[in-house]
């Protein structure tokens, strides 16, 4: 197994140094930076399993700096070394998401064994992510990557949600997650040990759509040969999940409305009806304000869904999440094509960043993933994600542009990233994976400050 990896950073040579010499004892892979921006552009070029850093840096503080981790890759695990510890120091490090917090002067006995418990953490994480993968449930523990403002806001929804048994129901675009938000809304209930089953309502045809959600008898219809529990009954206990819900008939519609009120299900052909005790949770990404103004979803069912309604952002209203997601993308296709993509480029995520993505977070996971079934093995770099390099088509009536030079791509991506952040700096930074001091000094070389 390769052996995981560690940045250090401190201002002090001499903890440096002895925290290299220590680390790299214990079998770790370690780098070491003297402040925040150089661990930045380390984290930047490679991917990493833990960090430790100092609180008290010049330029950068160690909590400043967990936060801008967190925000590149959420995986990573960080540990807040300080020799001026105090108790609001700490909380606020853990409320950032620090996995512990060490005083100094360092015990080495008690960083060795912490290392351990962190290494023991991530291992006992990938463990289960293969081992639900095997079983097909890779969907059901995949983390919400991204603390971006709107996705702290859908966080804080799912945390109080989760502990009742409320409908739910989930609008979003297609590709924004919503079968994601409703599986960590049952990991995160008291029915998280039953069944969680999604169901795409457009993909079920129509005429065996009713057997399909409540069942059948031996007997009900031709080709019926045996009886059928049907969904509803088989997530009893659990949730049930019904993805693009507005698109079932209006007679389906009057008998989920019934079910829901009821809390009973009459299978196909069955005169005797059986109680089920279900969680649903729907989703759609069309309106439905729109659809029951026209006539294609009932008022009622839509008032008994949306008790409980949470809005996906799209992709292109959270762009500070994308490092994150490419990150866990590559983690991911790291470990199914068994490779070592140490990162991406500041070019390709610079490009990244400025793309709208009209496909979401899963046009991105797809556009990672065909670099690597192209065969990158390095870095993802702008030529391997061609769909954002299309060549231009030439007519006579549009002669050809010439080729942006690199510098001339860098500065539409700079003002476009400023553009859409409102000129905050340090957001398009951030989402450029680019320090603030670069973003200060490219405008200056535009003339623009």
């Amino acid at each position: 197994m390769e052996a995981a990896k560690v940045i250090v950073v401190d201002d002090e040579p001499a903890i440096l140094n002895l925290l290299k010499e220590a680390l790299g004892k214990w079998g770790y892979q370690v780098v070491c930076a003297s402040n925040g921006a150089e661990a930045l552009d380390m984290l930047r070029n490679g991917l990493f399993d833990a960090a430790l850093t100092d609180v008290r840096m010049p330029d950068m503080s160690g909590l400043d700096l967990l936060r801008a981790i967190k925000a590149h890759d959420e995986s990573i695990e960080v540990v807040i070394m300080t020799g001026y510890p105090t108790i609001s120091s700490a909380v606020e490090a853990l409320r950032e998401g620090a996995y512990d917090y060490l005083s100094k002067p360092l015990m080495l006995d008690e960083l060795r064994h912490l290392m351990a418990r962190v290494m023991e953490r991530r291992f006992l994480r990938g463990e289960v992510h293969t081992l639900r993968a095997r079983l097909g449930e890779e969907l059901t523990v995949n983390e919400l990557i991204g603390n971006s403002p709107p996705m702290q806001l859908v966080k804080d929804i799912i945390s109080k949600v989760a502990v009742t048994d409320s409908p739910v129901l989930i609008e979003g675009e297609s590709g924004t997650g919503k079968e994601l938000v409703a599986a960590a809304i049952h990991r995160l209930s008291e029915r998280a040990k039953m069944p969680f089953i999604p169901v795409n309502c457009s993909a079920i045809p129509a005429e065996l759509l009713e057997s399909e959600f409540f069942g059948h008898v031996r007997g009900a219809f031709s080709g019926a040969v045996a009886d059928a529990l049907g969904l509803f009954r088989s997530a009893n206990q659990g949730t049930i999940f019904l993805d693009e819900i507005v698109e079932l008939p209006p007679t389906l519609q009057v008998k989920l409305l019934r079910v829901l009120q009821e809390m009973q299900v009459r299978p196909v052909g069955s005169t005797k009806a059986y109680p089920v005790d279900v969680r649903v949770i729907a989703a759609t990404n069309r309106n439905l304000e729109q659809a029951m103004t026209d006539g294609s979803f009932r008022q009622d069912l839509f008032y008994r869904l949306n008790v409980v309604r949470i809005p996906l952002p799209p992709l292109r209203d959270r762009r500070d999440d994308i490092p994150a997601l490419v990150n866990h993308f590559l983690r991911r296709f790291n470990r199914r094509f068994r490779r070592d993509v140490r990162g991406i480029t500041p070019e390709a995520i610079m490009t990244l960043t400025a793309y709208d993505f009209p496909g979401n977070v899963r046009e991105l996971e797809n556009m990672i993933e065909r670099a690597y079934a192209m065969g990158a093995r390095d870095q993802i770099t702008i030529s391997d994600l061609q769909i954002l390099g299309r060549p231009t088509v030439v007519t006579p009536s549009s002669p050809a542009k010439p080729i942006p030079t690199l510098a001339e791509v860098e500065r539409e991506l700079i003002l476009k990233a400023l553009a859409v952040f409102k000129n905050d700096k340090e957001a398009a930074a951030r989402a450029l994976g680019i320090s603030r001091r670069t973003i200060y000094r490219r405008l200056k070389e535009y003339g623009m400050l």
